[in-house]
């Protein structure tokens, strides 16, 4: 027999992949330049030269020194250069014994759940959320809870989190910026979080820990500002990748970080290296390893998401969508036509627009337009936007 709950996910795969799928078949069909797919978030700009450069010079050295094996939780020269960076930007005294490489955020998030979870524990997860939360804690044994965001902005609502807090919560996972609304949760509300999370745990006599998902830290707009949540709050792990940065998705690096802040630290990152040998999560990619220490501090390129983004939401805000405004990340959160988002996304299709609906980010109404793709697939898909709305219209004209 197989393991059923393995046979339903491999089944019934991510909504947001089999969109790209379908996008892949479409574009073999009748041409790339016909489908306007934003369905991944796959970046559309180029790494950086100097990942590149990078990566040649290592390429040079002997084998063994970047294909072989790392110690499992990471080279401890990439593990301290990560440290260091963090040190001046966020003003912290990490060291390499605080960080754990993982093969993307995926792995970071999964081994940092499966490092803190008992059977039963409960994971907050603020509603829109990456759909895939939900399977990693419910692999792990614990329970996913939704709390909504505020409708309207997609903002923390602290008295709906509150509201979700019981003896069991073991964690709170928070994504600033957002997948998939764009939204950034300001420090002031970071702060009432934290205060909230204090005081639940001083009644319930346990931690709380807070899971900050961070792959889209450097992706933010105008003044808006990124909180780095462990200096607001003791009791956090932090998860990062390296995809959206620095262009990197397909090579899957990223690390967890156990501040020693953190109730139980030793104990933690313990937890965390087990879990990473339970889950099979070791030995990150050697090569790209030691691509980031060389460019751990290399800038994001946020330019062209920023036209990207300001082209798009102008586009279709003045079609008459109702849109809200992303301050960071690469999506686009925009109100279906109709209640039934599905039901949208397929209409969508006929004028080969491939949206994500949001039943699978756990909201209805909504869905997410992924805008890091090339400035053609926007102009290209404003006209048949335009063409979607007006068959909507069209019944009541």
């Amino acid at each position: 027999m197989i393991n059923q709950r393995m046979y339903e996910l491999g089944n019934e795969p991510s909504a947001i992949r089999e969109l790209f799928a379908y996008g892949l078949s479409r574009k073999a069909e009748i041409g790339a330049e016909n489908v306007f797919d934003f369905s991944l978030g796959n970046p559309s700009v180029a790494a950086p030269d100097a990942v590149k450069k990078a990566a040649l010079e290592l390429l040079e050295k002997p084998s063994q020194e970047v294909h072989g094996y790392t110690p499992a939780q990471g080279a401890p020269g990439v593990r301290a250069a990560i440290a260091a960076s963090l040190n001046r930007r966020f003003d912290t005294s990490y060291t390499a014994d605080n960080l754990y490489m993982t093969v993307g955020a995926a792995a970071s998030i999964s081994i940092a759940i499966n490092a803190i979870v008992t059977p039963g524990d409960e994971f907050i997860v603020i509603a829109p959320y990456f759909p895939e939360y939900r399977v990693w804690i419910e692999n792990a044994g614990g329970i996913c809870v939704e709390a909504p965001a505020r409708m309207g902005s997609f903002q923390l609502d602290i008295e709906a989190l509150e509201d979700a807090l019981t003896e069991r919560t073991k964690a709170v996972i928070v994504n600033s910026p957002n997948n998939p609304t764009g939204a950034v949760y300001p420090e002031c509300d970071l702060v009432e979080l934290a205060n909230t999370l204090r005081r639940k745990q001083d009644e319930y006599g346990h931690p709380i820990y807070l899971i900050s998902d961070e792959p889209y830290r450097e992706i933010v707009y105008g003044d808006t500002k990124v909180a780095f949540i462990p200096t607001l709050f003791e009791n956090t792990l932090v998860c990062y990748s390296y995809s959206k940065s620095l262009s990197l998705p397909g090579e899957r690096i990223g690390y967890v970080l156990v501040p020693p802040a953190a109730a139980d630290a030793a104990k933690v990152y313990a937890a965390v290296c087990g879990a990473g040998r339970a889950l099979g999560y070791v030995c990150a990619p050697t090569l790209f390893q030691h691509v980031i220490e060389k460019c751990v501090d290399e800038p994001c390129d946020v330019a062209s998401y920023q036209e990207n983004r300001d082209a798009l939401y102008a586009g279709l805000t003045k079609l008459g969508y109702e849109c809200v405004a992303p301050q960071g990340a690469f999506y686009l959160w925009m109100r279906a036509l109709e209640p039934d988002a599905k039901a949208f996304t397929e209409r969508a299709k006929g004028h080969e627009l491939l949206v994500v609906p949001s039943d699978s980010f756990g909201v209805q109404g909504w869905v997410r337009i992924g805008y890091c793709v090339e400035r053609s697939v926007i102009d290209g898909a404003l006209p048949a936007f335009a063409a979607l709305m007006h068959e909507y219209q069209a019944p009541t004209l």
